[in-house]
Protein backbone atom coordinates (compact mmCIF):
# COMPACT_ATOMS: atom_id res chain seq x y z
CA UNK A 1 0.00 0.00 0.00
CA UNK A 2 1.30 3.69 -0.84
CA UNK A 3 0.04 6.66 -0.22
CA UNK A 4 0.80 9.74 -2.30
CA UNK A 5 0.75 13.39 -1.60
CA UNK A 6 1.17 16.22 -3.72
CA UNK A 7 2.54 19.60 -3.37
CA UNK A 8 4.00 22.72 -5.27
CA UNK A 9 1.13 23.56 -7.39
CA UNK A 10 -0.08 27.29 -7.96
CA UNK A 11 -0.49 30.42 -10.48
CA UNK A 12 2.07 31.44 -12.42
CA UNK A 13 2.53 33.55 -15.22
CA UNK A 14 3.16 31.93 -18.78
CA UNK A 15 7.22 31.28 -19.56
CA UNK A 16 7.50 30.78 -15.70
CA UNK A 17 8.74 27.68 -13.15
CA UNK A 18 6.99 25.55 -10.74
CA UNK A 19 8.53 22.44 -8.82
CA UNK A 20 6.31 19.70 -7.69
CA UNK A 21 6.35 17.59 -5.36
CA UNK A 22 5.12 14.02 -4.68
CA UNK A 23 5.92 12.40 -1.12
CA UNK A 24 5.00 8.76 -0.70
CA UNK A 25 4.51 6.35 2.20
CA UNK A 26 5.80 2.57 2.32
CA UNK A 27 9.26 1.01 2.55
CA UNK A 28 8.81 -0.44 -0.72
CA UNK A 29 8.96 2.74 -2.31
CA UNK A 30 12.09 1.89 -5.01
CA UNK A 31 10.05 -0.58 -6.42
CA UNK A 32 7.14 1.42 -7.67
CA UNK A 33 7.77 3.17 -10.68
CA UNK A 34 6.19 6.90 -10.57
CA UNK A 35 3.95 8.87 -13.29
CA UNK A 36 2.92 12.18 -13.48
CA UNK A 37 -0.50 13.32 -14.90
CA UNK A 38 -2.75 15.95 -15.96
CA UNK A 39 -6.14 16.86 -16.32
CA UNK A 40 -7.94 20.10 -17.79
CA UNK A 41 -11.37 21.19 -17.15
CA UNK A 42 -13.27 18.58 -19.20
CA UNK A 43 -11.10 16.98 -20.51
CA UNK A 44 -9.44 13.46 -19.96
CA UNK A 45 -6.56 12.75 -17.63
CA UNK A 46 -3.73 12.80 -19.97
CA UNK A 47 -0.21 11.21 -19.46
CA UNK A 48 3.30 14.09 -18.47
CA UNK A 49 6.00 11.61 -17.66
CA UNK A 50 7.05 8.63 -15.77
CA UNK A 51 10.18 7.50 -14.00
CA UNK A 52 11.88 3.76 -12.74
CA UNK A 53 11.96 3.09 -9.46
CA UNK A 54 15.66 3.33 -9.58
CA UNK A 55 15.43 6.67 -11.43
CA UNK A 56 17.47 5.64 -14.22
CA UNK A 57 14.77 5.80 -17.07
CA UNK A 58 12.47 8.21 -17.98
CA UNK A 59 9.92 9.08 -20.61
CA UNK A 60 7.71 12.56 -21.30
CA UNK A 61 4.59 13.53 -23.59
CA UNK A 62 5.62 14.86 -26.56
CA UNK A 63 4.17 18.27 -25.11
CA UNK A 64 6.40 18.74 -22.21
CA UNK A 65 9.50 17.30 -23.66
CA UNK A 66 12.44 19.69 -23.07
CA UNK A 67 10.45 21.78 -20.45
CA UNK A 68 9.56 19.47 -17.45
CA UNK A 69 12.18 17.26 -15.78
CA UNK A 70 11.25 14.44 -13.28
CA UNK A 71 12.94 13.15 -11.19
CA UNK A 72 13.21 11.44 -7.60
CA UNK A 73 14.81 11.14 -4.52
CA UNK A 74 14.16 7.11 -2.82
CA UNK A 75 16.10 8.08 0.21
CA UNK A 76 13.23 10.77 1.21
CA UNK A 77 10.29 8.44 -0.79
CA UNK A 78 9.71 11.47 -3.01
CA UNK A 79 9.10 12.37 -6.63
CA UNK A 80 9.56 15.60 -8.29
CA UNK A 81 8.56 17.54 -11.70
CA UNK A 82 10.52 20.86 -12.52
CA UNK A 83 8.13 22.49 -14.85
CA UNK A 84 9.72 25.24 -16.93
CA UNK A 85 9.12 27.15 -19.87
CA UNK A 86 5.04 26.77 -18.68
CA UNK A 87 2.49 27.49 -21.39
CA UNK A 88 -1.13 28.22 -20.31
CA UNK A 89 -2.26 25.21 -22.05
CA UNK A 90 -0.31 23.29 -19.09
CA UNK A 91 -3.12 24.47 -16.90
CA UNK A 92 -4.73 21.86 -14.73
CA UNK A 93 -5.11 19.42 -11.80
CA UNK A 94 -1.69 17.15 -11.88
CA UNK A 95 -1.55 14.31 -10.05
CA UNK A 96 1.41 11.54 -9.37
CA UNK A 97 0.56 7.93 -9.58
CA UNK A 98 2.56 4.55 -8.74
CA UNK A 99 2.65 0.87 -10.14
CA UNK A 100 4.36 -2.14 -9.59
CA UNK A 101 4.62 -2.53 -13.52
CA UNK A 102 7.42 -0.73 -14.33
CA UNK A 103 7.24 2.88 -15.98
CA UNK A 104 4.07 3.33 -17.82
CA UNK A 105 2.15 5.84 -19.65
CA UNK A 106 -1.41 4.36 -19.69
CA UNK A 107 -2.96 5.84 -16.12
CA UNK A 108 -4.59 3.02 -16.25
CA UNK A 109 -1.86 0.32 -15.15
CA UNK A 110 -1.61 2.98 -11.74
CA UNK A 111 -2.53 1.21 -8.73
CA UNK A 112 -2.23 4.64 -6.20
CA UNK A 113 -2.94 8.15 -6.95
CA UNK A 114 -2.16 11.27 -4.97
CA UNK A 115 -5.08 13.76 -4.60
CA UNK A 116 -3.34 16.11 -7.09
CA UNK A 117 -2.51 19.52 -7.24
CA UNK A 118 -4.24 22.49 -9.22
CA UNK A 119 -1.61 24.58 -11.67
CA UNK A 120 -2.35 27.32 -13.12
CA UNK A 121 -0.77 29.45 -15.60
CA UNK A 122 -1.51 32.60 -17.14
CA UNK A 123 -1.36 34.00 -20.39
Amino acid sequence: QVQLVESGGGLVQAGGSLRLSCAASGRTYVRYAMGWFRQAPEKEREFVTTISGSGGWTYYADSVKGRFTISRDNAKNTVFLQMNSLKPEDTGVYYCAATLLGPEVDYGKYAYWGQGTQVTVSS
